[in-house]
């Protein structure tokens, strides 16, 4: 096992290091982000409107809310990540790998806007009736000929072993043990719980985790965030101290000091990016596979809407988590041992030195459970349209089974080699995506400056919409929801 272990982290080590991902994630981020116009930018403000207090287009084909979307790959993005994987980032690459985790999340915003578009755009519609899309159709539907073919079957594979690790697995396993350390739990109790409560909604498909998401996702992300704000609040004074360190460590690295790991530049650099995308998924395509389910009258605002999301998940609750970090002291905090703490614990102590007795230790507890919880139900939707893809809707129930029943494997079982794997999947998957993203920005730029020249403010009625959009080329293609693939006939 310490030998696949091993070859796992070498392959994940290459595919997440300076000159595979990293550039290819910047940089497609950047091309996007001229591309589209700073979009992440000048529509942020109607997005939020849209996506968090309209919620939803009247009318309009899909399976669940413009909201309903959001909160899915919310479910699915806020998880470990946002804990252990931001603590991890700033363990190894010091304060300044948090700068570089906001760089990540400013220009993932385009790449997630650019995906979740081009899940609407080019989705379907399975034998059940219910809308299909993501990377897994429109790298096969917007690049014709091989090339768009490979790239929709790679990532359909890298996917569906990907959610058995980082959307399963991992998370449970994350779950078990705090539940066990924080208070004494049986794994295998953790387990057969979480076996029940994830088949309940996960045999209901996307509605019914769509109407879980909806109500859970904004507590949760609300308790943790107040959390972490009452800290920040005690620790005011420290605040402008915290935000000179990040900015100054971002472009310097920390120098190795006493038991603290060390790093330089492209260390920081590296983990932040890395421990960025892990956290948010921008570029992945993921989460275009929650937006293609969308009620939408227009893919635009679908993919203004999904764009909130890394916004959400970056720009608030990393930068939350980093701040209390850094503002406690944790992050070159020394044990016992002298050596500094890990990065499963850094957050959990921040926590408790700045709330009082053992909230905090209970609250960080309490967070990551739902955090990870909510991911599982979100990377089984991503699974089983990946297996519809694949193999057809026959196959989707099948999954659901399966997959709730390997969180009790992931609960209960050492997981250092699928912790590996799952980061070398994930990487497989951002690949393919990737590329597609870069060869389709020019159709993705042209159709959305024409649908914002007519609706600026995100206002317009479907009716509306359909009255401009009615002579533009793909259009008719869309509204008729064109069904893909041959296990798709409508």
């Amino acid at each position: 096992m310490n030998s696949l272990s091993t070859f796992f982290g070498d392959i994940s080590s290459v595919i997440w290091g300076p000159f595979v991902l990293i550039p290819l994630l910047l940089g497609t981020g950047m091309y996007l982000t001229i591309r589209l116009g700073l979009i992440q930018l000048v529509k942020l403000g109607p997005s939020l409107k849209l996506g968090l207090i309209k919620r939803k287009d009247a009318d309009s084909e899909g399976d669940v809310s413009q909201f309903q979307a959001l909160t899915t790959a919310l479910a699915a993005t806020v998880g470990v990540g946002n804990i252990v994987g931001v603590a991890t980032a700033i363990g190894i690459g010091g304060p300044g790998a948090l700068f570089w985790m906001w760089v990540t999340g400013i220009f993932g915003m385009a790449s997630k806007y650019t995906e979740a578009y081009l899940g609407v755009r080019f989705r379907g519609t399975d034998a059940a009736g219910e809308k299909s899309g993501g990377p897994q159709y429109y790298l096969e539907r917007g690049i014709k000929g091989p090339i768009g073919k490979f790239l929709a079957l790679f990532f359909s594979i890298a996917a569906v072993l990907a959610c058995f690790g980082i959307g399963n697995m991992t998370q449970a396993n994350a779950i078990s043990a705090n539940m066990e350390n924080s208070f004494s739990v049986p794994v295998w109790l953790t387990g057969g719980v979480l076996v029940v409560l994830s088949l309940a909604v996960l045999v209901g498909g996307i509605k019914s985790i769509g109407k879980v998401t909806a109500a859970f996702v904004p507590v949760m992300i609300a308790f943790y965030v107040l959390a972490a704000l009452y800290i920040l609040l005690v620790n005011v004074v420290d605040i402008p101290a915290a935000f000179a360190l990040i900015f100054t460590d971002a472009f310097t690295g920390t120098a190795a000091v006493g038991g603290f790991a060390g790093s330089v530049l492209i260390i920081a650099i590296q983990y932040g990016v890395a421990r960025g995308i892990f956290s948010n998924e921008s570029g992945m395509g993921s989460a275009a596979i929650a937006a293609a389910a969308a009620q939408t009258s227009h893919p635009v605002r679908q993919g203004l809407v999904s764009m909130t999301q890394t916004f959400i998940d970056t720009i608030i609750v990393v930068t939350c988590t980093g701040l209390v970090i850094i503002t406690t002291g944790t992050w070159n905090l020394i044990g016992d041992d002298g050596e500094q703490i890990s990065a499963a614990l850094m957050t959990g102590e921040a926590f408790t030195n700045g709330l009082p007795g053992e909230w905090g230790h209970w609250m960080v507890t309490i967070a990551l459970v739902m955090f990870a919880y909510s991911t599982i139900l979100g990377w089984c939707y991503y699974g089983e349209r990946n297996v519809e893809r694949l193999f057809g809707r026959k196959l989707v129930m099948p999954f659901r089974i399966v997959f709730s029943l390997v969180i009790y494997v992931g609960a209960t079982t050492e997981l250092e080699a699928v912790w590996n794997f799952s980061d070398m999947m994930n990487g497989l998957m951002a690949l393919p995506n990737l590329i597609g993203l870069i060869i389709l920005a020019g159709m993705v730029a042209k159709e959305t400056k024409w649908y914002l020249k007519h609706d600026p403010k995100l206002e317009a009625s479907k009716a509306q919409i359909e009255d401009f959009m009615k002579d533009r080329p793909g259009w008719a293609e869309w509204k008729a929801g064109d069904v893909i693939g041959s296990t798709h006939k409508k």
